[in-house]
C-alpha cells in the first residue's frame, strides 16, 4: 500500500471520527455525516485529498455489501406477507414517481432521454438506511405507519434490480430505450430464478460444511468471499458489482446461516459504505451551490413536493387515514443512497454526463440533510391534537421470544412455548443440531449466540424476553451485559449452575436466573415424596418456599 494511499485513508477516517459523531448529535444522521465530512476533506473543501480514484475503488466494496444485505432481507416469503402494500403501493409509488421525474428531466430540462429515464427512477427511490434508522429511534417502525413506509422501502429495494441493468442496457446506443427496459425487466426475471436454483443446490451446502468447521475466522471468509465472488462473476458477465452483491444477498435470504454471514460482514460493510459516501462529499462541486443556490434549492424543493404530491393519495387509497398517509409521503420524500450508487454507475457507462451529476449529487445531499426535519414534521403531523382524534393508534407488536442455545434445554423451553401458542426464534452455534431443528420446523438459526449484532437480527431489539439457555457462564455474562446495556427493558432469563453464577448473572442485570443445583434438588425432592406417597398440598408449599428462600437468597447478596 502506498504511503499516500495510505495517509488519504487515514485523512477520511479521521474526519469520519469527528463529523459523524458530530452530526448525530444534532440528529442529521450518519449519511449526511459520511457526505460532509468527504465535502470538508475534498478538492471543493480543505483540499486534503485531491485524487478520489482509489478510494472510489474501495467504496465499491460497500455498496456490494450493502446490496448484499438488501438482498438477505428480500425473503419471497417475508414479501408475499405484505404483498398488498409491498407489490401494489410500493409499485405504484415508484412507477408514478419515476414517470412524473422522467418527464420533468426530459421536457422541462431538456436532458437526453437515456439519462432521463436512469434519472427518474433513481430520484424515486428514497433512503432505507436513514428512514428506517428514524423510524426505529423514534419506535415507530411497528406501527401502521412504520409498516407502510417499510413496505414501500421495501418494493424500492427491490426496484434496484432492473434498475442495476438498465444502467448496463442504457450505455448500449444501438439499443432503443423501449430495448433497454424490456431487456432490463427479462434480466431481472433470469436473475430471480439463478437465485432460486443456486441458493437451493449450491450455496447452502457449501455453508453447511463451513459451519461444521466450527471456526470463527474461516465462516468470516466465507461470508466475505460469497459477497465479493458473486460480485465479481457478475461484473465478468456484464454486470455490475452491486447486481452481483444483491444476487449473493438473494441466495442467502431462506439460509439458516443468514443471520451470522451478515453479522460477519456488517463491520466492513459500515465501514466501506461510509467510505463510498464519502467519495461521494468528496466529488461534490460546492461552486454550484454557492454559484446558483436558488437552482440547487428550487430542484431539491421540486423533489420533495413531487414525491409527497404523488404518494399521499396512494397511501390513503391504500386504507391509512389522512394525517398518517401525509405522513408517510413525507418521511419518504428526500431521495437515497440508491441513487447514489446508480448515478456513479451511470457516469461510469457514460449515460450520464458529469454537470449533470455534479448537480444531482448536490440535490441528494441537500434531500438527505433536510431528512430529520423530514421526520419530525411527519411526526408533528401524527401528534397534532386536532388529528388525535382520527389517528387509531395501535401499540407495536413484539417479536418473539429469543432463545439462545437450542440444545437440550433450549429444545425443552421451544416446545412448552410452541405448546402456548407463544413464537420464538432460537440461534445455536452447532449446524447439526440447526439443521435437526428445522427439519422439525423449528425457527432455528446458525451462529454464534455471543454476538450482540445477531442476537439483534433475530429479533432481540423487538422481543420482550430472551431466554439464555447455554452451559457456558462466561458467554451468558458477555450477552447479558451487552443486552442489559443497550435494551433496559428487556427481560433476561438465564440458565445457571449454582448459586455463584445466579449472583453473577443478577448482578449484571439478568431478570431471572434458575440454577440447575436448586431445581434438581427439588426435583429429586419431589419424586421422594411421590414414592412415600406424602405430596400433599403442604409439602408443594414447603417445595415452593424452599426454592422462594434460595432465590431470596441470592438477592439479599446483591445488596
Amino acid at each position: 500500500m502506498s504511503s499516500v494511499y495510505l495517509t488519504d485513508l487515514i485523512i477520511l477516517l479521521s474526519a469520519a471520527v469527528v463529523v459523524v459523531p458530530a452530526c448525530q448529535a444534532i440528529k442529521l444522521g450518519a449519511v449526511p455525516g459520511f457526505l460532509i465530512a468527504g465535502l470538508i476533506v475534498g478538492p471543493a473543501g480543505l483540499g486534503l485529498i485531491n485524487s478520489i480514484n482509489e478510494i472510489s475503488s474501495l467504496a465499491e466494496v460497500g455498496i456490494a455489501f450493502l446490496l448484499f444485505v438488501i438482498g438477505i432481507e428480500l425473503k419471497p416469503s417475508r414479501l408475499w406477507q405484505m404483498k398488498k402494500m409491498v407489490f401494489g403501493l410500493g409499485t405504484l409509488q415508484v412507477m408514478l414517481t419515476a414517470t412524473a421525474l422522467t418527464a420533468i428531466a426530459y421536457y422541462l430540462f431538456s436532458l437526453p432521454l437515456r439519462a432521463a429515464v436512469i434519472i427518474g427512477p433513481a430520484l424515486a427511490l428514497s433512503s432505507t438506511a436513514f428512514v428506517l434508522q428514524l423510524l426505529s429511534e423514534q419506535r415507530l417502525l411497528k406501527s401502521p405507519y412504520g409498516r407502510t413506509t417499510f413496505s414501500i422501502l421495501l418494493l424500492q429495494d427491490l426496484a434496484v434490480v432492473p434498475l442495476l441493468a438498465l444502467v448496463s442496457f442504457l450505455a448500449i446506443p444501438e439499443l432503443s430505450i423501449s430495448d433497454d427496459i424490456g431487456f432490463a425487466l427479462a434480466e431481472a426475471l433470469i436473475i430471480l430464478l439463478l437465485v432460486i436454483l443456486l441458493g437451493r443446490y449450491f450455496l447452502h451446502p457449501i455453508l453447511h460444511r463451513i459451519a461444521q468447521t466450527k471456526i470463527p475466522e474461516v465462516f468470516t471468509a466465507s461470508a466475505i468471499l460469497i459477497v465479493l465472488g458473486i460480485s465479481l462473476i457478475a461484473e465478468h458477465i456484464n454486470l455490475s458489482m452491486a447486481m452481483g452483491a444483491f444476487m449473493a444477498g438473494m441466495l442467502m435470504s431462506d439460509s439458516s446461516y443468514k443471520h451470522q454471514v451478515v453479522s460477519e460482514i456488517k463491520p466492513f460493510r459500515g465501514l466501506l459504505l461510509g467510505l463510498f459516501f464519502m467519495s461521494m462529499g468528496m466529488s461534490l462541486n460546492l461552486h454550484l451551490l454557492l454559484e446558483k443556490p436558488l437552482l440547487s434549492l428550487g430542484l431539491v424543493a421540486l423533489l420533495i413536493a413531487v414525491k409527497i404530491i404523488i404518494l399521499f393519495p396512494l397511501v390513503y387509497l391504500f386504507g391509512l387515514n389522512k394525517n398518517k398517509s401525509l405522513a408517510v409521503a413525507v418521511i419518504l420524500a428526500q431521495s437515497g443512497e440508491f441513487a447514489l450508487v446508480l448515478f456513479s454507475l451511470s457516469v461510469q457507462s457514460g449515460v450520464l454526463d458529469t454537470a449533470v451529476h455534479q448537480q444531482l449529487l448536490l440535490v441528494i445531499l441537500l434531500s438527505l440533510l433536510v431528512t430529520p426535519a423530514l421526520a419530525n414534521c411527519a411526526r408533528g403531523i401524527l401528534n397534532n391534537n386536532k388529528l388525535r382524534d382520527s389517528i387509531d393508534f395501535e401499540p407495536p407488536k413484539l417479536g418473539p421470544t429469543v432463545i439462545a442455545g437450542f440444545g437440550r434445554v433450549g429444545h425443552r423451553v421451544g416446545d412448552i412455548l410452541t405448546q402456548a401458542g407463544q413464537p420464538f426464534v432460537a440461534i445455536d452455534i452447532d449446524p447439526a443440531i440447526v439443521n435437526k431443528s428445522i427439519a422439525h420446523g423449528h425457527p432455528v438459526f446458525y451462529g454464534d449466540v455471543c454476538d450482540k449484532a445477531l442476537l439483534d437480527s433475530v429479533g432481540a431489539e423487538d422481543t420482550s424476553t430472551i431466554i439464555i439457555t447455554i452451559n457456558d457462564i462466561q458467554a451468558s455474562k458477555l450477552i447479558v451485559s451487552s443486552l442489559r446495556g443497550s435494551n433496559p427493558d428487556l427481560f433476561i432469563y438465564v440458565r445457571a449452575r449454582n448459586s455463584s453464577e445466579c449472583v453473577e448473572l443478577q448482578k449484571l442485570g439478568a431478570s431471572g436466573v434458575v440454577s440447575e443445583n436448586i431445581a434438581a434438588s427439588i426435583e429429586l425432592a419431589r419424586m421422594s415424596l411421590t414414592v412415600k406417597n406424602t405430596v400433599s398440598k403442604t409439602n408443594k408449599t414447603l417445595l415452593e418456599e424452599y426454592a422462594k428462600k434460595y432465590y431470596q437468597k441470592i438477592k439479599l447478596t446483591l445488596k
